[in-house]
């Protein structure tokens, strides 16, 4: 589906463009369609934020899920329109280059509008809380690998995110506060579409801007040098540190955090010795698991859910110890939880500076093991104001 997409949109742009248009125009087209991606890109999370805020209140409970795709395509749409209604007016006299110049033209101009517009389009249907299968099936369904994603055809949405990824981390270097899109959402694709790879009724793909925490000290260490998954297999990978990060769910965000799965959750590493948090380009780290003891890994599948269950009387967080493969010279400095939730991350400790493991009881291991069985039974840190930059400076009208 998804490639059948690119081609008509290509066919379509090319057509206009050969009957309609110039070359002047369409590679003008082109420019404008850019900035217009450039302002959906910068500004769709910000927009988002403002239903996603007021979610609390159910004054737009439709819209929540749909938020960040709707403000997408809105910003988009509203851009070009205004550009391009611009350049009608700065061009109501037609430049002829010539027969060839002008056929050649107008058919190249065509195919890049086409694969812009395309990926952009595609970018949205990606964000959107639809079924993993829609634009396209990007990673396995049964089990999915983050290092190995598919592409469309042309890889049209990649050469979009891709295009705005360098521009925001060359071009728009010089604004104050510099934020670089390839350190908050490296391999975006891959985010949105993990994000929502297995959504159902209680596994939502946003949630409030202030779901999670970090501890304010020891938020992250190096595993020690034996650890093991459950079955007292070494878990160690070639090129590969594993890091423990520990993360926190709020109490007040567990109606629409409470049940996630680990591909709705991962660490942006950067190099050790990189200072600037928010620019240059970051690399995605996703849970293998979760602890269960210092030195031992409960593996989990991307795709398997983790239910965290009530809070006990008097608990504000429900913390727990993920373990993530990070590449060696890496350390994580961002958490991003669903779509729309981050927290910076301390520099990892030693294994031997390590805190004691805080027990986690996963509700959905519980329930699966119900259902096996017979039944013979009747601290806190909060965002800085860096990343309060990232996500806005709403007020949290649950605390």
């Amino acid at each position: 589906m998804g490639s059948l997409i690119v081609l008509l949109i290509i066919a379509g742009c090319v057509a206009y463009q050969y009957l309609k248009g110039t070359v002047i125009r369409a590679f003008a087209t082109i420019i404008i369609a850019i900035c217009a991606s450039v302002v959906a890109f910068g500004y769709f999370e910000a927009l988002a934020n403002i239903f996603v805020s007021r979610s609390s209140d159910n004054e737009y409970p439709a819209l929540v899920p749909w938020a960040q795709p709707l403000s997408f395509i809105l910003l988009f749409v509203l851009s070009f329109a205004i550009l391009q209604t611009a350049l009608t007016f700065l061009t109501r006299k037609p430049v002829d280059l010539g027969i060839l110049p002008e056929r050649i033209g107008r058919i190249i101009c065509g195919i890049f509008l086409g694969l812009i517009i395309s990926g952009l389009l595609l970018t949205a249907l990606a964000i959107a809380p639809l079924p993993s299968k829609y634009p396209y099936q990007r990673f396995d369904e049964r089990s999915p690998d983050a290092e190995r994603p598919s592409k469309v055809l042309l890889n049209a949405d990649g050469f979009a995110t891709g295009l705005f990824t360098m521009l925001s981390n060359g071009s728009f270097s010089a604004i104050a506060n510099k934020k670089s899109f390839g350190t908050l959402h490296p391999a975006f694709l891959d985010q949105i579409f993990l994000n929502r790879h297995a959504l159902t009724d209680k596994v939502t793909s946003i949630t409030s801007s202030k779901a999670i925490e970090v501890p304010t000290k020891d938020a992250a260490w190096y595993a020690p040098e034996g650890i093991k998954d459950s079955e007292d297999n070494s878990i160690r990978k070639s090129g590969y540190d594993i890091i423990i990060v520990r993360v926190g769910i709020k109490r007040t965000a567990i109606k629409q955090a409470g049940t996630f799965t680990l591909s709705q959750l991962r660490v942006i590493c950067k190099p050790k010795n990189d200072a600037n948090l928010l620019t240059g380009k970051g690399k995605n780290a996703y849970p293998i698991g979760y602890l269960i003891a210092q030195n031992q890994v409960q593996k989990k599948r991307l795709n398997d859910e983790i239910i965290v269950g009530r809070l006990v009387s008097g608990e504000k967080v429900k913390w727990i110890d993920f373990g993530f493969y990070v590449p060696n010279g890496f350390v994580p400095m961002l958490v991003e939880f669903k779509l729309n939730s981050i927290v910076e991350v301390g520099s990892p400790v030693s294994a031997e500076q390590a805190p004691p493991v805080i027990p986690f009881v996963d509700k959905q291991a519980e329930k699966e093991n119900d259902d096996t069985e017979p039944d013979t039974h009747s601290g806190e840190r909060g965002l800085s104001d860096i990343s309060k930059s990232i996500v806005g400076d709403q007020s949290d009208e649950n605390q």
